[in-house]
Parts: C-alpha cells; structure tokens; sequence
C-alpha cells in the first residue's frame, strides 16, 4: 500500500509579493519625504543650541539673537525659519530663545503630513513660566 503525499507548496504568493514590495516603497517614498524637515530641524536646534551656550548670551539683545540666527542658518542651509521668526523672552535665568514652526509635506494628491518642531534654549521644561518677552 501506497501512502498519499501531500504536495503543500510552501512560502509567499506572487501577489503577496507584489503586496510586500508595494508597502516597503510606499514606507521608503513617505521616509525620503520625511527625513529632510528633520534634518532641517536639527540644524536649528543645532544654531538655537550653540546661540545659548554664548558666553554673552544672557546680555545679547533681540536684534543680536536674530542676527546670529541668521549667520548660522545662512551656513547651515536652514530655510524654513528666520531670526524674526524667533520668539525671544527674558527669564528668571536669562534669555530664553524659541523656535516654533510647522511644516507641511504633501505625500499624495490631497494627502499631506503635518509636523510640528520645537527648539529651545531653555534648561527645563516649563516653557514660558516667569519669562517676558524682550523688545
């Protein structure tokens, strides 16, 4: 007596295939996309971060902080945000400069990403408190 075998194929389909390499373009488009506004971001974080470790910072007017800002985005290819844009405040320990910016990516006919950044150069986390802004 003969025993039946059974002729299972095994491993993807060509549509589940198709499917796979599909979602990792769609995923690596969205990534391209993506990377240079946070690329950008950390440019500005990188010229906030370095205006406030200055020696002078605390000192340093709001025409001088937006000038500066100006000088390192010049050199650090950042577009998307000038020294007016800054929100420049006086707190209990010193200057307090702010980047706040939106920016939006279109992915797809009417489909778009929205991000949010945030760069400072204040030491703690609560943003705004006993501060004023500088004229």
């Amino acid at each position: 007596m003969q025993k039946a075998t059974d002729n299972k194929q095994e491993g993807m389909t060509f549509i589940g295939l198709v499917l796979v390499i599909a979602a990792v373009v769609f995923l690596a488009i969205i990534g391209m996309k993506l990377v240079p506004a946070y690329i950008e971001y950390f440019g500005v974080k990188k010229i906030i971060s370095k205006i406030g470790n200055e020696p002078n910072f605390n000192d340093m007017s709001k025409k001088e902080i937006q000038e500066e800002f100006d000088k390192g985005a010049d050199v650090g290819y950042v577009k998307v945000i000038n020294g007016s844009d800054l929100i420049i405040e006086k707190g209990d320990s010193g200057n307090v400069v702010r980047a706040e910016y939106q920016v939006t990516i279109p992915i797809v006919a009417n489909a778009s990403v929205l991000l949010d950044f945030n760069a400072t150069t204040a030491k703690d986390t609560l943003l705004g408190h006993n501060t004023k802004a500088i004229e």
